[in-house]
């Protein structure tokens, strides 16, 4: 009985001293809050003896964070954040060049050019009008169908958008109007937009699910929370303005001087692999990896194609130019941020 108890004991030391050893990953990310636990069980379960520890918020956010932490750096990894920020990181020599295990895999528009790279891709998201047509009966709303038509008197205080500061999807926006139009155009088209604008918010998803629930009849948003709502049930349109849709790429890097840099890796490696690309492909209907994904009939079967030529080196140095101007002439309609 001894020997059988003190056996017992021994086994759950080792059990003790096993979960005690086990490696914590500091993650940061803009990921959807519900995309969490999906990625995280995955990636656990291939690596079980590192445990994710998330940190997450809206991507101007978390960008913001990462560069306040640069000389004493708290996260290990960056697993879904817009490339244009993980750009930024790496003009600052924030980020360990890595060639993660199926690299090849990865579209070359999908990754940072750099060999090794600094990041690389997992999906693509892209700007799309959430429009309420029970709540734009109500009021007498055409359906708009490009950019432009945003800007129509009809539509005073009836549109909400991300907060490019603080949002990747605002941003995407902007940098895509100024792309697209022109910067002259392109501020004096968001001119005519602010007129309209209700609020700014500080989430990409928020506005689509503001028109979901009838508090705003129009949201600039993008396709995640568009197609995920639909599917629940909201009275949405999902609109992709003829003009063409400013996009991003969701991807992941390692934070330089990480003491967790094997661990690191390995989600590096994760994150790029047909395992990962196959959990995006529930969430986006553009990978990294071209032949993963699968349509989603809530979208057009172009939707890859109508993305706008986006320059995403012009878009990151530009970065802080661009929200000092958008802050000057349209911060007064943001939403407050918690305290």
């Amino acid at each position: 009985m001894f020997k059988r108890l003190a056996l017992a004991a021994a086994v759950m030391a080792g059990f003790s001293l096993q979960a005690q050893a086990a490696t914590t990953l500091t993650v940061y990310t803009a990921l959807e809050a519900e995309q969490l636990s999906a990625y995280k069980k995955a990636f656990e379960a291939q690596n079980p003896d590192i445990e994710i520890k998330w940190v997450r918020d809206s991507t101007g956010i978390i960008t913001a964070k990462l560069l306040a932490e640069k000389d004493r750096p708290q996260a290990d990894a960056v697993w879904g954040l817009a490339a244009s920020s993980l750009a930024i990181l790496d003009q600052q020599g924030m980020l360990e060049k890595y060639a993660p295990e199926h690299l090849d895999s990865i579209g070359a528009n999908y990754r940072d050019a750099a060999n090794p790279p600094a990041w690389v891709g997992m999906d693509v998201w892209a700007a799309t009008i959430c429009f309420n047509t029970v709540e734009a009966e109500k009021q007498g709303l055409a359906k708009p169908v490009s950019w432009e038509d945003l800007t129509k008197p009809e539509y005073q205080g009836k549109i909400v958008m991300p907060n490019p500061a603080s949002s990747g999807t605002g941003f995407l926006d902007v940098s895509a109007w100024l792309q697209t139009f022109g910067e002259k155009q392109g501020w004096a088209y968001m001119d005519g937009l602010h007129q309209n604008i209700g609020q700014y918010v500080h989430s990409g998803s928020k506005p689509c699910k503001l028109a979901a629930a009838g508090e705003f009849p129009i949201g600039i948003s993008f396709e995640y929370p568009a197609v995920q709502l639909k599917r629940q049930g909201a009275p949405l349109d999902i609109v992709l303005p003829k003009e063409g849709l400013g996009w991003e790429i969701e991807a992941t890097g390692i934070v330089k001087g990480t003491d967790q840099l094997d661990a690191a890796k390995k989600l590096a490696d994760f994150s790029a692999s047909p395992a990962a690309m196959n959990l995006y492909k529930e969430n986006f209907a553009v990978l990294a990896a071209p032949g993963i994904a699968k349509p989603q009939t809530e979208l057009p079967a172009d939707y890859e194609q109508r993305l706008i030529k986006n320059d995403f080196a012009w878009a990151s140095q530009n970065r802080d130019q661009i929200l000092a101007e958008w802050r000057k002439r349209y911060d007064g309609k943001s939403e407050k941020l918690p305290q």
